[in-house]
């Protein structure tokens, strides 16, 4: 027994084959196409989830870089004689970091001063979206490129 499609008049004339008994049996029995069903059920899911793991994971490695391209700065300004050299010396230890490291493809956006009394606060921010790992996010939700980190230090001793 067949049907007709109708989808539209060029279909009208497809009709299905009958299934009889022994056709019907071996198509029941037939599992050589399971595999290629269920990868193609899960394959997409299982390369977004990949693709997700590959971004955050490279959000994390940058965003502890920064860190600790801020307290590098941080720590090579203790050498300065004033606020004006200090920050100097911050950005020239920065950039010197970043340069350093070959998975960061972006720039410094903001390297600033504040002064608390006897401590000096460095605020790096660093816009990552040039790096490779910000290239999925047509794809996976990412992150802000924007990555901001701080390092304080204290000037005289304790």
């Amino acid at each position: 027994m067949g049907f007709a499609l109708r989808l539209s008049p060029i279909f009208r004339a497809v009709r299905l084959p009958r299934f009889d008994g022994a056709r019907r049996e071996r198509f029941a029995r037939a599992n050589g196409g399971n595999a290629a069903v269920e990868f193609a059920i899960i394959g997409p899911v299982l390369v977004l989830v990949l693709m997700g793991i590959f971004t955050y994971g490279g959000y994390f490695l940058t965003a502890h870089t920064v860190q600790q391209m801020a307290n590098d700065a941080a720590r090579s300004a203790i050498g300065g004689l004033d606020d004006t050299e200090r920050l100097a010396l911050a950005r020239e230890s920065a950039l010197a970091s970043l340069t350093n490291q070959i998975h960061m493809r972006g720039e410094i956006a903001r390297l600033e001063l504040r002064r608390e009394g006897s401590n000096i606060t460095f605020d790096l921010t660093y816009d990552a979206s040039d790096d490779l790992y910000w290239a999925f996010e047509s794809l996976v939700p990412v992150p802000t490129p924007q990555i901001s980190r701080t390092a304080t230090i204290r000037l005289g001793g304790v």
